[in-house]
């Protein structure tokens, strides 16, 4: 490993640190590096507060130590005002002598343009370095910026064949708690939770974020897809404390749900269910990433994930990176389509 790919990784590491809590901005880290060593760092706790960059040069013990060191951020710096003044500013008026960046500004108005702006400044950039980790690290700021659609998480816990709830009658829950404890961190990390009609009939749930560190008073908004807008008065998700973070949307395809989404700075959601919605989300190729939950029984019936389904195996679904983990007596599948 080389030493601009170690300190990379520790501004990744201070980047992960804001997952979660940024939108609709990406997580970034910084390190300062001065004689080889890491002197301050910094992360971007929240939109509208400082940016990563920001952060690590208030955090050195003396602002001189920024005169001739080398500044590493896994994403460009700003060059524009926007919330926050420029990092370019910043960066130049502290004297840095280099800069390292891990990803260019995904934004095609912005994209490159520090990097002009440090090199006419005599600062010296290097770009790309551990670029495929730190693009990774902001999927859903990357696609959102870029579409204007929110990155969309297929969530499913499930029998082996294929059934997405008990019989009626029985519990509510087919995987375990520790899977339903995995599960809450996916809530922790998006937007927005949406859900079918036919969900909150049956099952009224409260799509809240619970148990999970760092989170604690975290709502994401709660959204319901229902094409009749029959929804019970006394529903949770109407009646809570977190009701004014409840959007229904009547009538309204799924792809427009989404579109109308990303227009309110939602860059990520998880579709929960029911069938119903998964299969509309699949048929439209609207999913960009999945976890689905194994649960070690059968159940019989009908209820597998809806929609129109593959018409031949060339149109099925291809998933990559698929990673599989062991939780209990359940199996967790995750991947990219």
């Amino acid at each position: 490993m080389s030493d601009d790919e170690k300190f990379m990784r520790a501004a990744l590491e201070e980047a992960a640190k804001g997952l979660g809590h940024t939108s609709p901005n990406p997580a970034v880290g910084a390190v300062v590096v001065s004689k080889g060593r890491i002197v301050a760092r910094g992360w971007h706790r929240r939109a509208g507060e400082a940016h990563a960059e920001i952060e690590a040069i208030r955090a050195l013990p003396d602002p001189k130590m920024a005169r001739g060191a080398t500044l590493y951020v896994t994403l460009e710096p700003c060059s524009t005002q926007g919330r926050t003044p420029p990092c370019c500013d910043a960066i130049r008026a502290h004297g840095f002598g280099r800069v390292v960046i891990g990803e260019i500004d995904p934004n095609p108005n912005h994209a490159g343009r520090a990097v002009a702006i440090l090199e006419e400044s005599g600062i010296d950039v290097s770009v790309g370095i551990l670029r495929e980790e730190c693009e990774a690290l902001n999927k859903p700021f990357n696609k959102w910026i870029v579409s204007g659609m929110p990155w969309v998480i297929a969530k499913a816990g499930m029998s082996l064949d294929g059934r997405l709830t008990r019989p009626k009658g029985e519990g509510q829950w087919l995987t375990s708690e520790a899977s339903r404890a995995h599960a809450m961190k996916l809530r922790a990390r998006v937007d927005a939770i949406v859900v079918g009609g036919q969900t909150v009939r049956a099952d009224d749930p409260q799509l809240t974020i619970r148990g999970v560190a760092g989170f604690e008073g975290k709502q994401p908004w709660r959204v319901v897809v229902s094409r009749s807008g029959d929804l019970p008065e006394s529903a949770k998700l109407l009646t809570d404390r977190h009701r004014e973070r409840t959007l229904v949307f009547e009538g309204k395809p799924l792809k427009a749900v989404l579109r109308e989404l990303g227009k309110r700075q939602v860059t990520s959601v998880l579709i929960e269910g029911g069938g119903t919605l998964l299969g509309e989300a699949f048929d439209q190729r609207l999913v960009d990433e999945v976890h689905f939950f194994l649960a070690p029984l059968f159940c019989g019936g009908p209820d597998v994930i809806g929609g129109r389904g593959a018409g031949a195996s060339e149109e099925s679904i291809l998933l990559k990176e698929t990673r599989y983990e062991r939780i209990g007596d359940d199996i967790h599948v995750a991947a990219y389509i």
